[in-house]
């Protein structure tokens, strides 16, 4: 229990509960649920802890109140339903909440809110201004307007990225299960719940079991991406069962419920965690053993002669990933150049960037400040 002893002096924290938790297919918002929810989150706030929600279930409430039989295929369908079952789910928890003297507000955002530097701070604002009027933000991807381009797409990562835009202590994903297993536990009796998961490595990648879901969407494997996302931003995560009573408050108290991630001891910075988790990769950077060791052991900048092979098209200022040869993911930044000019000035000494472009540039492709190792 010694890996978490920080979850008890956590002070900010986000949750986050699953459309199977709240509600039901064909029966929309469940109300003794959500009142149970409500009354956990009331307790951490007289605890004098601030709590962000991050709530589905608008597209199956939706579905209920359109008497739809199955989930919505199309994008206008699940548009249409969340919109519908939005404004519904919105109330349900505004009356849940109002019994404990507590107001709700709605934040809808999408993966362009995220992603965009002006707007990722528009949203941080907006939710730190809510924490400090004492009002409960209730956070859900808008699928009203949401299509693939612009959508995170499920909404364990989207709470892994409020936690970023609040600077959260800790980020708690209430679901069916009470935490990662090391087999599906509705099949092998022998499955144990894994207390503690220190990294996110390889072995812990193939305990994930996700089916196909029914009214819901995700499963452990973005389970598993909500936490390298807070974890490498020194934020702790717990997944745990919204079934169990009081769930919030045992947590929050010391007891040993569900899976504890280990975050990071180094926190990132706000935009580094922007970097490196809020924009998705507009191309990739391949670069030597030498580039690597002096990026991710010495903290220097990327020059042009590390550089390998340039894939994707760009702009200067875009964020891209970077990967040595032969190998994965393994850190991303801020590209001072453009894909083409980056072909060009390939392998080169950064003394002659002028002669092959024409003109003087800087000596770095991404400078070490705008630079995030994973």
């Amino acid at each position: 229990m010694g890996a978490r002893r920080g979850v008890t002096r956590a002070r900010r924290l986000v949750v986050k509960v699953g459309s199977g938790l709240i509600a039901a297919p064909g029966q929309g918002p469940d109300a003794r649920r959500i009142a149970a929810l409500a009354a956990d989150i009331a307790g951490l706030r007289k605890d004098r802890r601030e709590v962000a929600l991050v709530s589905s279930g608008a597209i199956v409430t939706g579905m209920a109140r359109l008497g739809l039989p199955a989930r919505p295929r199309s994008i206008p369908e699940k548009q249409a339903a969340a919109a519908v079952g939005q404004s519904a789910l919105m109330w349900h928890y505004e009356h849940a909440f109002k019994r404990h003297g507590l107001h709700v507000g709605q934040v809808l955002l999408t993966g362009q809110d995220i992603s965009d530097r002006s707007r990722y701070l528009n949203a941080r604002n907006t939710l730190l201004t809510l924490l400090d009027f004492g009002v409960l933000p209730i956070v859900n991807e808008n699928d009203t307007v949401a299509v693939d381009e612009i959508k995170v797409g499920d909404n364990d990562n989207l709470a892994a990225l409020v936690a970023h835009l609040i600077d959260a202590d800790l980020l708690v994903l209430l679901t069916d299960v009470d935490g990662l297993y090391t087999a599906d536990p509705r099949r092998d009796p022998t499955a144990r719940r894994v207390e503690t998961v220190e990294a996110i490595t390889e072995d812990i990648q193939r305990l994930v079991y996700d089916e196909p879901a029914g009214v819901s969407v995700g499963g452990m494997s973005t389970k598993l991406q909500a936490a390298q996302k807070a974890g490498a931003s020194g934020i702790a995560m717990i997944i745990a069962s919204g079934r169990e009573p009081g769930v919030l408050g045992r947590l929050l108290a010391g007891e040993g419920l569900g899976t504890y991630f280990q975050p990071r001891g180094d926190r990132l910075a706000a935009r580094k965690r922007w970097i490196a988790f809020a924009v998705p990769p507009q191309g990739c950077l391949t670069v030597d053993a030498g580039a690597k060791k002096a990026l991710t052991e010495k903290g220097k900048s990327l020059l042009p002669s590390g550089l390998v092979e340039v894939r994707g098209e760009f702009q200067a200022g875009e964020v891209v990933s970077l990967a040595e040869v032969g190998g994965g993911e393994f850190a991303r930044g801020l590209v001072n150049y453009e894909a083409s000019e980056l072909r060009t000035i390939r392998g080169v000494k950064t003394a002659e960037i002028e002669k092959r472009l024409g003109y003087k540039g800087v000596g770095e492709v991404i400078h070490r400040d705008n630079l995030v190792v994973l």
